[in-house]
């Protein structure tokens, strides 16, 4: 599989969907199988309303699709999504590890003292 880099917008679209607790629930259960919003509004204290818009937000997001079957909407987890979003973490814990690489260079490097003190 071939990763491209993630622009900051599907990046920020991504963790935005992730950082609310029912939304992360809603994607745990839609990965488990195919769910109609009714029957995911049936698990939440909140409007069946409430629960369209937290999943348009991780299908913004492209975390879940979204499939009329009659008069239900079937809503069906994206397996590439959860890869993007671990692509994203992992361009950031890389940057961070040569931030930390080459602060222990710096601080590894000998210096020498100024002219006319001794260490």
């Amino acid at each position: 599989m071939v990763v491209t880099e993630l622009d900051d917008a599907t990046v920020d679209r991504l963790f935005h969907a992730l950082a609310d607790a029912t939304r992360r629930d809603i994607l745990r259960r839609s990965v488990l199988g195919e769910l109609s919003v009714s029957r995911l509004a049936e698990a939440y204290p909140m409007s069946f309303a409430a629960v369209q818009k937290h999943v348009a937000v991780l299908e913004r997001a492209g975390l879940v699709t979204k499939e009329r079957h009659g008069r239900e909407q079937l809503v069906r987890a994206e397996p590439d999504a959860v890869r993007r979003a671990r692509h994203a973490l992992d361009e950031l814990e890389a940057l961070w590890r040569g931030r930390l690489d080459r602060m222990a260079d710096l601080l590894a490097e000998p210096t020498d003292p100024p002219e006319g003190h001794s260490r």
